[in-house]
């Protein structure tokens, strides 16, 4: 009898028991010799050694029992000496269980190949993943900030609320120039377009209007003494704190535009035989350079003395750090004065030589044009013949260059730069610091 290794494994249809993994049997005769039976078990826990002694029982037990019993070492009984009987049945248990395994072998199969599918695709499926993480990283972040404010909502409005009576009177004069101002520098826009259909009336009661409410909130604050922050003095607010710089400095630049607007005013009051529209348009923009270098300069005292503060209640350290912060704000200051003071020089040199856009239409030239400009589309009124050839009133060309440098229909170069503030408008930007 010859053994044959237990690794060597054979699926066939014919299985003992429909088991999974079964041993089989296998005969090798000669001619004339007997057959041997073999009996090869698979899973059992029985060496070698424990079958050799097995020759004519195997082939009894095995004709006998077709049906093999596989089960634990323990349960398989010892071969005596004079006689030994294997029986190996196959179990139903044995059986669910075995189909059971291969059941869960073939899924975790599957579900490792479908967890290995993706990756395949490679770095921009990664890259799909870890930007949809990102995103709902993103607005589940955004959603904490929405409920947090929701909930934080009630809070806030009690301490807006409790800040507005405490400041009601700086809040309210605040609004007041605020509107004030906007209603003023419409206006003035307004008349300055309309050119020689403006209102006298109507310049002259806002020149009234801006001074009246100058000298009535001068007058309401009198102990603070705000005037002499127009004057770079120091007002009679002492301690000086954060709100009160505010308060000074908002005052003093909303009370310089009331008091350049109305000179503004006072040109457009001007008769038009004394002064002509082009002659407005470069005052204006004068007034309003001025205005925006004197507001500059404005608050420059102002928060230098706040960021100083005093030596004796500050403490020998703070003053030190006031002091260089003051120093390191002077520096910025003068760089954004500087480039006011440019913006006036090329201005104040606009007005002093009188820049032409072009030359005088001849009555040919004009007629060639159909005499009708093509702004206002009516006849020419003081025609300007441009670098380009191109013809317009000078009434219009002067409005088209008060917001652009080149020419409406060409698109030409004429200007070197924009001329703004031509238009009688007064800047909105609050100079704070």
């Amino acid at each position: 009898m010859k053994h044959r290794p237990q690794n060597d494994r054979r699926h066939s249809g014919q299985s003992f028991g429909g088991l999974h993994k079964s041993g089989t049997l296998n005969s090798q005769a000669g001619r004339g010799s007997e057959k041997q039976k073999e009996f090869v078990t698979m899973h059992t826990g029985i060496s070698h050694h424990h079958m050799s002694p097995l020759n004519g029982v195997v082939g009894e037990s095995m004709d006998s029992h077709p049906a093999l019993f596989v089960g634990t070492p323990e349960s398989v009984p010892r071969p005596s000496k004079d006689e030994v009987q294997i029986q190996v049945e196959a179990s139903e248990g044995q059986d669910n269980r075995s189909g059971a395994d291969t059941q869960r072998s073939n899924s975790s199969h599957s579900h490792g190949h479908s967890r290995s599918h993706p990756r395949s695709e490679g770095p921009a499926g990664e890259r799909s993943e870890l930007d949809d993480r990102e995103s709902s990283s993103s607005v589940s972040e955004l959603r904490y900030i929405f409920l947090w404010l929701q909930k934080s909502l009630p809070y806030i409005l009690i301490i807006c609320a409790k800040l507005v009576f405490q400041h009601a009177l700086g809040i309210a004069v605040g609004v007041g120039l605020c509107i004030t101002f906007l209603y003023a520098n419409k206006i003035i826009i307004n008349q300055v377009f309309l050119q020689e259909r403006r209102s006298i009336l109507h310049c002259s009661w806002l020149l009234a209007f801006l001074t009246a409410s100058t000298f009535l909130l001068y007058d309401t604050f009198r102990s603070q003494s705000l005037f002499y922050s127009l004057i770079f003095l120091h007002s009679n607010v002492d301690p000086v704190e954060f709100w009160d710089v505010l308060w000074i400095v908002g005052t003093a630049d909303f009370i310089l535009k009331f008091l350049y607007m109305g000179f503004k005013c006072l040109i457009l009051v001007v008769p038009s035989p004394l002064m002509s529209f082009k002659s407005r348009g470069q005052w204006y923009m004068v007034i309003e350079e001025v205005s925006q270098f004197h507001r500059s300069l404005v608050p420059l005292p102002v928060w230098s003395w706040y960021l100083v503060g005093n030596k004796e209640s500050d403490g020998f350290t703070i003053w030190t750090l006031g002091i260089l912060l003051s120093l390191f704000y002077l520096i910025l200051k003068l760089l954004g004065i500087y480039g006011r003071w440019n913006n006036f020089k090329r201005a104040l040199k606009s007005l002093i030589h009188k820049q032409h856009y072009g030359i005088a239409a001849s009555k040919l030239q004009c007629s060639e044009a159909s005499d009708i400009c093509p702004i206002c589309q009516t006849e020419f009124r003081e025609p300007i013949l441009l670098l380009c050839q191109h013809i317009f009133c000078e009434e219009c060309i002067s409005l088209w260059f008060n917001r652009e440098k080149t020419c409406p229909l060409c698109r030409t170069v004429i200007l070197d730069y924009i001329q703004a503030w031509r238009d009688g408008a007064t800047s909105t930007h609050l100079q704070i610091y």
